[in-house]
């Protein structure tokens, strides 16, 4: 048998080498931990970087609650009524107050601008007359014034002044015990006084004073009992109850009932009357009443001012 011939080794065929596009960038280079992805490979990328660092941002904070003026609840910032009463939560500015009317009366109005090329055109203002017809008012209250002014101010002063003492010019009694008449009553003196005839409660019994001219009356003073001392003021009886009644000029009467306190001293009372001429006291009760004790008055006095 012939032996096979040798065959020679053959080595393998090398891979297709592919060209390369110029413009397909080519695979990326091997990068060590640290190096940064656009920076190229070795020592340029092992630099440390040296760029200030990004400062972190603010929290964000939530707005405030708005609290409702009504019931104070709390809303959300973004709210316009409120979620509990329903109140609007920003009513806004008040409005403007409205003048009042005198100086509405006076104010002028301000004046208007005019467009760009337009030609303003007079206007023919007419009287104010809120100023003339103001004074006219003034003068014509003070014309119809004039014959009551001098009234008028002798009102206030004697509303404001004090009154003057008014004796009167004379004086009687329903009745007089002896020794003790009525004109004790109104001499000026406080320790004589005037007691009618009867003994008791004396009801009934007056004192009448009259004046030479009209009088503005305005109070009494009144002297009760025998004296102001207190040793002689409870020797006899007082009055406790008076009725004064007033006649002026024209004969009208009015009347006043007086209470006076069981005390020795003086006692003022309101009484006013205009125009009075006459003035009558009579006694309707009285203290310390008994057998052989009569109801005594030291003295009266009247303040006013002359008609």
């Amino acid at each position: 048998m012939n032996p096979l011939p040798a065959i020679p080794p053959q080595r393998p065929p090398a891979p297709a080498v592919r060209a390369q596009d110029p413009d397909r960038p080519g695979p990326a280079a091997p990068r060590r931990p640290g190096d940064r992805p656009d920076a190229p490979p070795g020592p340029a990328a092992w630099t440390p970087d040296t760029s200030e660092p990004e400062p972190p941002a603010a929290p964000v904070r939530s707005a405030a609650p708005v609290r409702c003026p009504g019931c104070g609840a709390d809303n959300a910032p973004d709210r316009t009524l409120c979620v509990r009463c329903a109140l609007l939560l920003d009513p806004g500015p008040p409005p403007d107050a409205r003048p009042p009317w005198w100086r509405r009366l006076f104010r002028r109005d301000p004046a208007r601008g005019h467009e760009a090329g337009a030609r303003p055109r007079r206007r023919r203002r007419g009287p104010r007359l809120g100023v003339p017809l103001a004074l006219l008012l003034v003068l014509a209250g003070v014309w119809f014034a004039l014959p009551h002014l001098s009234g008028l101010l002798g009102l206030a002063k004697e509303e404001t002044g004090a009154p003057e003492s008014m004796p009167p010019s004379a004086c009687h009694a329903s009745s007089a015990a002896p020794g003790h008449p009525a004109g004790a009553a109104v001499d000026g003196f406080n320790n004589r006084y005037w007691a009618p005839e009867k003994t008791g409660g004396a009801a009934g019994e007056f004192l009448e004073c009259t004046f030479d001219a009209p009088v503005r009356l305005r109070k009494m003073a009144v002297f009760s009992g025998t004296s102001t001392r207190a040793d002689e003021y409870l020797t006899q009886a007082r009055p406790a109850r008076l009725v004064a009644e007033l006649t002026a000029r024209d004969g009208t009467r009015s009347t006043k009932t007086i209470r006076l306190t069981d005390q020795a001293g003086q006692q003022t009372f309101d009484v006013r009357g205009s125009e009075t001429v006459r003035i009558r006291l009579t006694v309707d009760s009285a203290y310390g009443t008994g057998k052989g004790r009569r109801v005594a008055v030291a003295e009266v006095e009247f303040f006013g001012h002359r008609s």
